[in-house]
């Protein structure tokens, strides 16, 4: 029996299973396996705010009914009437267009400089917005009492709007006196970054003392973002939290409740996530719990955030909060430095602790050669490098098995009728030639894991985004325009299976022919930069395959086989 041919397909009988669940919840259905679809197909019927519209009154407390200042709150909901149309304060960097609204100070709309649409070219990707269409934007405000909170009116204070050649940028906010608290926000906008530090000033302006709580949330729809549709593989769009305790989570859109419950902390930090791109509020530290939470907020809108409690204030004093609003980029180095495991947001699954020293080595040497295309070729042949002895082995032992291709079918032909004296011909034959039916198959088995963890680190990084290789490789995370890598790829794949040995059965024979026909459909459809490791992946396997079969005279039999003859 041919073992390593069982595992590949098993192998190649899995992945197709997998891809077809993956392509029925991309579709909106039930899986194989009964679970309902991630993003239940469905066309958008957001409100036309995100935000709660109602303007706050002593009557109707934005928060939560019945929460009194000193006991624990809940995340706040939104209310259903509505109000007049917010003003809009366009600032601009170096590496963002943002607009902030006037009411409650939200950061509504995110254009990010440096990266292009994939679904409108010449544009850039738009990552926060507030459309009937597309909801996504980031909130705070205070609860406990009838406080200021995103959904009071601000004004907006003068200052500039454009950082110009500054190295930083200040948009100040100024809210009115409610319940006898008055609220000043400063977004600080610096230079080479898409880190957002937003103060929050808070003046009792009444008699008595308050201790209001401070929340930040992200908001968002539950679409699947323009350009990141594939039925041939699936990346995670949805909210998620970190907390020393219970370390890095995210949830499924699907699995949020109206009335989820906060979880205490004693730190953290919450995102959103989409392919390449993550939103995510970190507070700063603080002595003490805070609550995380995620909440349905409506139909097909949904809600993350962090409730941090404040000092209590006496009258006529102010205290200041200080917390980071990342909007950008899934760049591990600068979300690592940021907060502790916000990095993590990058998911690289099962894989993480193969993938990320595999990523530090792609960008170490992509610090050299200055080009991702053969940053991933080189990454690819240090890899085939250090697994160069398994490799060999493998091959040798295929060579062998190649080379008493004919021994063996001359031994079925004889033993027909006899499985048990084939059997018993096979194994005495493989103990003369010193063949180990297992040595092609186990060095690739334990290979497995680290070319899935580079797979992912392709898929999922945003460097690869925009990133060119050679001539039409314009970029690698984007699928090849003219096919021309799959192509090759494809060719190579059959070429592969021309230096294997030949399964004695024609039917078996067929199907080793069918497989990476059918592997290469998927990979005319994945990123450049995936072709591009499989392609260079293939070609050295090739070279090292055609070497060892020459090398062992691969097609001429050896000098047991002679002798026995």
């Amino acid at each position: 029996m041919d073992l390593r041919r069982s595992v590949l397909w098993v192998v190649f009988t899995m992945s197709m299973i997998f891809l077809y669940n993956s392509w029925l919840r991309y579709n909106g259905e039930t899986d194989l396996f009964g679970t309902p679809p991630a993003h239940p197909a469905q066309v958008a019927s957001a409100p036309t705010s995100a935000v709660p519209q109602a303007a706050p009154t002593a009557a109707t407390p934005p928060n939560i009914a019945g929460a009194a200042a000193t006991a624990p709150l809940s995340a706040p909901v939104a209310a259903a009437s509505a109000a007049p149309a917010a003003q809009l304060t366009t600032i601009r960097t170096d590496l963002m267009d943002v607009k902030i609204s006037s009411r409650g100070g939200n950061l509504v709309y995110a254009k990010l400089l440096k990266y292009e649409s994939r679904t409108e070219p010449g544009k850039n990707v738009v990552l926060f917005d507030d459309t009937v269409s597309n909801k996504y934007m980031a909130q705070s405000g205070l609860i406990g009492g009838d406080f200021p909170n995103h959904e009071t009116e601000m004004t907006v204070l003068p200052g500039p709007r454009d950082m110009g050649n500054a190295k930083t940028l200040q948009v100040k906010l100024i809210s009115p006196d409610l319940g006898g608290i008055k609220l000043e926000r400063t977004y600080t906008f610096t230079r080479d970054s898409y880190v957002v530090n937003v103060q929050n000033t808070i003046t009792n302006t009444g008699s008595a003392a308050v201790a209001p709580q401070m929340y930040m949330q992200l908001v968002r729809d539950g679409n699947t973002p323009a350009g990141d549709e594939s039925h041939f593989y699936h990346t995670y769009t949805g909210p998620a939290y970190y907390d020393n305790a219970n370390k890095f989570q995210k949830f499924e859109f699907k699995d949020l409740k109206t009335n989820e419950a906060p979880k205490k902390a004693d730190s953290g930090w919450v995102a959103m996530i989409q392919h390449y791109f993550v939103s995510a509020w970190v507070p700063e530290p603080y002595e003490g719990s805070r609550d995380l939470y995620t909440r349905k907020l409506g139909d097909n809108l949904y809600a993350v955030g962090v409730i941090q409690p404040l000092p209590q204030i006496a009258p006529g004093k102010s205290i200041t909060t200080d917390a980071k609003l990342f909007v950008g980029p899934e760049l591990e180095s600068t979300l690592g430095a940021l907060a502790p495991g916000l990095e993590l947001v990058k998911d690289y699954g099962w894989v993480t602790i193969l993938a990320k020293p595999i990523f530090w080595l792609l960008e170490m040497i992509h610090k050299v050669v200055q080009n991702w295309g053969w940053s991933i070729i080189v990454l690819t042949l240090l890899i085939k490098l250090a697994f160069f002895p398994l490799t060999a082995a493998s091959y040798k032992s295929m060579a062998r098995m190649k080379a008493v291709g004919p021994r063996i079918n001359a031994l079925r032909e004889s033993y027909k009728g006899d499985q048990a004296k084939m059997n018993q011909a096979m194994v005495e034959l493989y103990r003369k030639e010193k063949i180990n039916p297992l040595g092609g198959c186990l060095p690739i088995v334990i290979q497995i894991p680290v070319f899935i963890a580079l797979y992912w680190v392709l898929l999922s990084s945003v460097e690869l985004r925009g990133a060119p290789w050679i001539l039409w490789i314009h970029d690698l995370s984007a699928k090849d325009p003219y096919y021309i890598l799959p192509a090759i790829m494809t060719a190579t794949s059959f070429l592969q299976v021309k230096l294997n040995p030949t399964p004695p059965d024609p039917m078996q024979a067929r199907l080793m022919w069918i497989m990476p026909a059918a592997f290469s459909i998927m990979f005319f459809f994945f990123p450049a930069g995936l072709v591009l490791y499989w392609l260079t992946n293939n070609t050295t396997s090739i070279a090292q395959q055609w070497f060892i079969n020459k090398k062992m005279g691969v097609g001429v039999l050896t000098d047991t086989t002679a002798a026995a003859k």
